[in-house]
């Protein structure tokens, strides 16, 4: 099942994240994904592993597992 919205005030897509334990793993992983070009939001929630990504455009998903990556978890895929 994929998770994601497209509209006019763009594109939204929920991810799931492996390893997130806490308050600092969600904020490590939504600063990263919040660097990535066209992102105006990302919530992360660590007791469930899903992070929500809003972007003015649909996100290349290597692109944000990158990102997930250099915050150091892994993006197992879309929720």
């Amino acid at each position: 099942m994929t998770s994601q919205t497209n509209s006019s005030t763009g594109s939204t897509v929920v991810y799931k994240v492996s390893g997130m334990t806490c308050g600092h793993c969600e904020g490590a992983v939504s600063q990263e994904i919040s660097a990535l070009a066209g992102v105006s939001a990302v919530k992360a929630v660590a007791k469930t592993g899903e992070v929500t990504v809003t972007s003015a455009a649909p996100l290349d998903e290597e692109a944000v597992r990158a990102a997930v990556d250099e915050a150091g978890y892994e993006l197992v895929g879309r929720a």
